[in-house]
């Protein structure tokens, strides 16, 4: 009967146990009376074994699916952390292309902004260009016009500043001309005749 019984430590050992814990599921026993031996340490017997191991398998069993439970809640956990990270690493994927591309587009209207600012700057220059040679023509027209049409003061102007011997020696001349006109056309009126008359 002896070799049936054990000490809490051997159960504990043998259970693989600690001491504590096997004390803790003694305390459940239907017996409030406890065994010793020899040297005064509380053995257990048989029927006390089966329920002391029975419970400790119970609450190892109860352990194990808990730990299964959680092991497969950390594998899900993990599962779904390794997704969202995928996922965020596709979405961080695409807007890398997002913003490659809006860098092109941002580089080509740049571009286009700059041809359009150059082909400003041509026609600004051009107006300009066109408003000076226009001016120019105008002042060259206004010239051609003063040239040609002198103006009433300026005629004036002219013939108060001679001096008025010229003035003399320019009716004088004149008078001359007039008078060899008269003379030129009286001998063509007297040769015009003699030829007439040659003919008759």
């Amino acid at each position: 009967m002896s070799e049936n019984l054990k000490t809490i430590k051997e159960l504990a050992d043998e259970l693989g146990v600690s001491k504590q814990n096997l004390q803790y599921h003694v305390k459940f026993l239907p017996t409030k009376k406890r065994q010793k031996n020899e040297s005064g340490i509380v053995v257990l017997n048989i029927e006390e074994q089966m329920f002391i191991s029975g419970r400790i398998k119970k609450n190892k069993a109860k352990d194990i699916n808990d730990e299964t439970k959680k092991g497969q809640k950390n594998i899900n956990d993990e599962t779904k952390k390794r997704q969202k990270n995928n996922d965020v690493f596709a979405f961080n994927n695409h807007l890398l292309k997002e913003i490659i591309d809006l860098k092109e587009v941002n580089k080509q209207l740049l571009e286009s902004q700059k041809q359009t600012q150059n082909l400003l700057d041509q026609q600004q220059r051009l107006a300009l260009l066109d408003n000076k040679l226009l001016e120019e023509y105008k002042a060259e027209i206004n010239d051609l016009k003063a040239l040609k049409m002198p103006s009433q003061e300026t005629k004036e102007e002219q013939a108060n500043s001679q001096p008025q011997e010229e003035l003399e020696t320019l009716k004088e001349q004149i008078r001359a001309l007039n008078d060899k006109i008269k003379g030129q056309e009286e001998l063509n009126n007297q040769s015009s005749k003699k030829w007439y008359q040659f003919w008759k």
